[in-house]
């Protein structure tokens, strides 16, 4: 018996998720399957390749190698598919799509649309994560896009702006009529933060100069809404990108204020594989988006301020 494509995924799967019944879900079959596929794979290889307790699964020496090795091929395979998807005079088929939590509700939506109308042959398939996550899932093959806070700084990666937006305080209502604090009156309040692995965190970090704080030690949350939430209650400010203004300050005895220059921003771009084969459909696509983005905003939009493109990517 030879090893075949289904017990590399199989074991890509277990390793990366250290949990047979989370690998077999995402394999989308039933766990008893999975555990025979992997039993088979180690007789073929005549050794163990996962260790198995009450408390998970994970690979020996070997199995972690074998991983590895196991996940080049199938981005390998997968690439040849994309190959042969970019070759095709429409840019077609299956889209997976990833975005990160600060932009997939706000902006997802009207991307959903835009894509049905200006790309029908797309199959789109987002997934909402934060960016470490995107970013792993890009390197190893399973997304093909993601559209994130730029730059992530990963030599394996396209980046590509489409477009700034500005960072808003949101405050108690009882203070909307009170001038916008400066940096160093901002630095003094209580700021509430989304939980540690989201980039925002870290941005609204940086803006306030604030060095890098453990969980615990401030008020958290995993999402922005939850954030408005407890602004409103009383215990705090906090920062929102500016799309998510309208969506998250509708039920909240809140206000949102422009902060003084220089205001804290963002740039949110798409990210590729530089070794996937549909990077021009991509960058057609970004170029698309960046010039469809305003207009859904009206002529004077706010939110939606183009960026530069980027120059085009080398293909050395």
């Amino acid at each position: 018996m030879n090893i075949s494509m289904r017990h590399l995924r199989y074991l890509e799967a277990l390793v990366r998720h250290g949990h047979f019944g989370r690998a077999a879900e995402a394999c989308s079959i039933t766990q008893p399957a999975l555990s025979i596929q992997i039993r088979e794979l180690e007789e073929i290889v005549g050794t163990p390749l996962v260790e198995r307790s009450a408390r998970g699964v994970r690979p020996t020496g070997l199995g972690e190698v074998f991983a590895g090795r196991a996940r080049d091929i199938l981005r390998a395979v997968d690439e040849l598919g994309e190959l042969a998807r970019a070759s095709r005079a429409t840019f077609s088929g299956p889209l997976r799509l990833g975005v990160i939590p600060t932009i997939a509700p706000y902006l997802l939506p009207r991307l959903v649309v835009a894509l049905a109308e200006r790309l029908p042959g797309i199959d789109l398939r987002p997934r909402e994560a934060v960016t470490g996550t995107l970013l792993a899932d890009l390197l190893d093959g399973r997304l093909d896009v993601a559209l994130l806070a730029l730059p992530v700084s990963e030599p394996a990666l396209v980046e590509c702006p489409l477009f700034d937006e500005e960072f808003l305080l949101v405050r108690s209502a009882r203070d909307a009529e009170a001038p916008a604090p400066m940096l160093e009156d901002l630095r003094r309040m209580r700021l509430l933060l989304l939980e540690e692995g989201h980039c925002f965190r870290d941005q609204a970090l940086a803006y306030c100069r604030l060095p890098s704080l453990r969980s615990g030690d401030v008020i958290e949350g995993n999402s922005l809404t939850t954030l408005v939430q407890l602004v409103g209650a009383g215990l705090g400010v906090t920062l929102v990108p500016e799309m998510a203004v309208a969506v998250e300050t509708g039920s909240a005895p809140v206000a949102a204020t422009r902060l003084p220059e220089p205001r804290p921003t963002r740039t949110v771009g798409m990210v590729w594989r530089r070794s996937n084969p549909l990077a021009s459909r991509f960058e057609s696509m970004a170029e698309m988006l960046r010039k469809w983005l305003p207009e859904t905003e009206g002529a004077d939009a706010r939110p939606f301020r183009s960026s530069p493109a980027s120059p085009p990517p080398s293909q050395t």
